[in-house]
């Protein structure tokens, strides 16, 4: 007797490090099955950083509909709550125009809220955000986390005392809600994706994915474009802090404007620290996206014959 077709996804989703080619196996995906590409990368929601955060091209666009690419203002911190709202909006107008969204991109966080659903919590406002910030400033990080343990007790159980970020996260929680982000954190609202989707983790060897690292960042430096685009971010005297500020490439680009860095070896340590970026993405997804059928450079050969096989072998990720 013979089996049951695999059912036509709802949804793609890539995964994968940077530079290890998720947004040509999305149009390539894309144009097989009418597709639009939703981004999935914190970073390529930002404006002004087009070539530092390696978005789609203009030729890219024009072949199959991309969504929330460039559509923040680096001014703005943007949260997953916000990309998961706007992603709400965007899916509607997808599937009203009969396509299949794909996602591709490299911010795990968002692949998770996508897949297990997100906590509502409100906005937090600007002056208290801005007042914890000035406190870790002066005070460090330890005793803002132990003002974290009196307060929520759940949340700095699962942090380190030198993780800042996560530290100042969860103080602003507590005092613009007066509600623990632990307890925010246990009453998500449901997964925009709960129907069967394709999901597809690019984990190629590190040996490739390094040198595709480097090569990318020198062609992104060939033009000047990505030394403009660093100098007019710079121009908005952005908070050291501001999200967008800590795109790869940023901070050792503007430091060879300021003077205070040599080209090569501003050139080095971005590499260095895109090197590392990656090697930690490649980490979390292993330990988090367990389960996804994972892929190597091997399998991107012949136009992804490798993968587009599979997708056509084999049931659906759930």
């Amino acid at each position: 007797m013979k089996s049951d077709p695999p059912s036509a996804p709802s949804a793609y989703l890539i995964a994968g490090p940077t530079a290890s080619g998720k947004s040509a196996l999305a149009l390539a995906i894309a144009e097989a099955c009418n597709g639009a590409i939703i981004n999935t990368d914190s970073m390529q929601v930002y404006n002004t950083l087009n070539v530092l955060t390696a978005r789609p091209s203009a030729q890219d666009i024009a072949r199959v509909p991309h969504h929330l690419y460039g559509h923040v203002d680096v001014a703005r911190d943007y949260s997953v709550g916000q990309w998961i709202s706007d992603v709400a909006e965007v899916l509607d107008t997808v599937r009203t125009a009969g396509k299949i969204p794909v996602f591709a991109g490299g911010t795990g966080l968002y692949f998770r809220a996508l897949r297990q659903g997100i906590a509502d919590i409100p906005d937090i406002p600007a002056a208290l955000r801005e007042d914890l910030r000035a406190r870790l400033a002066t005070q460090g990080s330890q005793a803002l986390y132990a003002e974290l343990q009196a307060r929520d007790p759940v949340l700095a159980a699962r942090l380190h005392p030198n993780d800042p970020q996560r530290i100042l996260r969860g103080l602003e929680v507590v005092a613009a809600t007066g509600r623990p982000l632990s307890a925010w954190q246990n009453d998500k609202h449901p997964a925009l994706l709960p129907d069967p989707a394709m999901c597809l983790l690019l984990m190629p060897s590190r040996t490739w994915l390094y040198a595709r690292c480097n090569a990318r960042f020198d062609a992104m430096l060939e033009d000047g474009k990505a030394q403009a685009e660093v100098a007019a971010l710079v121009a908005k005297n952005l908070p050291p802090d501001a999200m967008a500020m800590r795109a790869l490439g940023v901070n050792e680009l503007a430091a060879v404007a300021g003077g205070t860095m040599e080209y090569p070896a501003a050139i080095a340590q971005a590499q260095m620290q895109t090197r590392r970026y990656a090697k930690r993405q490649m980490t979390w997804f292993r330990n988090q996206l367990v389960g996804w059928p994972r892929f190597t450079e091997q399998d991107y050969e012949e136009k992804f014959a490798k993968i587009f096989s599979f997708i056509s072998k084999n049931q659906l990720t759930t």
